[in-house]
């Protein structure tokens, strides 16, 4: 059926898919969430001090 050559070859694309697919999970489910969350955190922190300033002048 398979020589050995071509079974490890199976093997390291399984490995390389499976590494690719929890990659993109965690990606999608924990890093991009807090990215855009921090940037909104900072952005109202930004206009928040924009909005102070405008009052003590």
């Amino acid at each position: 059926m398979f020589d050995f050559d071509q079974y490890l070859g199976f093997l390291a694309f399984l490995t390389i898919l499976t590494i690719g697919f929890w990659l993109m999970i965690f990606l999608l489910t924990f890093v991009i969430p807090y990215w855009i969350g921090g940037s909104l955190i900072e952005r109202l922190k930004e206009i928040r001090e924009e909005k102070k300033a405008k009052r003590q002048a």
